[in-house]
């Protein structure tokens, strides 16, 4: 009779054991799909008959999938045994926040949207909150890009951004080049010409903004 209970034992630990660690793989598995979103579990797993929770849930899924077969797809791609390949996680794109995007796109968005000074609260309140995390990029230049996007549609609004990027780098000498571009497209040569002395200030070796410089004094000249 012993030996009858321990083989059964025996053949449900078998049974039970897979089970197991299939569910704390799957746990591990949520446990970073929530690390690389930023959220915590409730976020797709809502109690009740939420519609939004629903749909993030699906949303999830798909994601799931696509992330499985873009990993199929570079190894298959690479030829290199799994242990080797780099892996596509929820982190690659996401970097800890819901919807992933470029800090750059995101300002200009906001700048051209609904004007300059959100989009500068909108940096200092990202800054304070995922500085030192890998969210976002706050070098010196994702305010230069962002107003890069700017310029081309409303060139005062890049103007705050620039000037936002030198309270964190002073020394940018690529940000008072692009507000004595943006200062000329408003029309507005002796705000341009002050921005590029400013530049010369920081690099008076620098051939391009003296040269600039130079041809904005004659044009404002003759005008």
């Amino acid at each position: 009779m012993g030996c009858i209970l321990a083989r059964m034992g025996f053949r449900l630990a078998a049974a039970v054991l897979p089970l197991a660690a299939s569910a704390f793989a799957q746990t591990a598995n949520m446990q970073e799909i929530a690390q690389g979103l930023g959220v915590k579990c409730e976020y797709c797993h809502a109690r009740g008959p939420d519609t939004p929770a629903r749909a993030k849930l699906e949303i999830a899924r798909a994601m799931i999938a696509m992330t499985r077969d873009l990993n199929t797809q570079i190894q298959q791609a690479t030829g290199k045994p799994p242990g080797e390949v780099t892996r596509v996680a929820c982190i690659t794109c996401h970097r800890g926040v819901t919807i992933p995007g470029q800090l750059s796109d995101i300002l200009a968005r906001t700048a051209i949207e609904k004007g300059p000074d959100a989009a500068v609260a909108q940096y200092r309140d990202l800054r304070a909150q995922y500085m030192g995390h890998q969210a976002y990029d706050f070098s010196e230049d994702t305010l230069l890009i962002a107003a890069q996007q700017v310029v081309r549609v409303k060139p005062p609004a890049s103007i705050p951004l620039l000037q936002l990027n030198l309270e964190f780098y002073p020394k940018s000498v690529r940000s008072y080049a692009q507000i004595a571009f943006a200062c000329t497209r408003s029309l507005d040569d002796e705000s341009a010409i002050a921005a590029l002395q400013k530049a010369l200030e920081i690099e008076p070796d620098n051939g391009e903004i003296r040269g600039q410089l130079e041809q904005l004094k004659s044009y404002r000249r003759k005008r």
